[in-house]
């Protein structure tokens, strides 16, 4: 099974300025820093790829492809973002 190549990052960046946003607009409303986001475009980061999909109102997968499904069998991965875990949960 083949499965379709990634997004370009200028087609990403594109989607989100239809959308009438930015991928630095996006980081500072996540609480990031405005270039963090910039890192999912370039490496797998689950938590920048959700938030970077939710903008553009699709799917992780249907951006990065080659993330989310298994190149032998065809079928997708589950990729979610870690919980963020408070300091008070560790101690306790």
């Amino acid at each position: 099974m083949q499965i379709r190549t990634d997004s370009h990052t200028a087609d990403i960046i594109a989607a989100l300025r239809k959308k009438g946003t930015t991928l630095a607009a996006v980081s500072r409303s996540a609480g990031l820093s405005s270039s963090t986001l910039a890192n999912a475009l370039l490496r797998p980061w689950p938590k920048g790829e959700w938030l970077i999909a939710d903008a553009i109102d699709v799917h992780p997968s249907e951006i990065w492809p080659s993330r989310y499904y298994d190149p032998h069998t065809g079928k997708r991965k589950e990729r979610m973002p870690r919980k963020t875990v408070t300091l008070s949960e560790m101690v306790n």
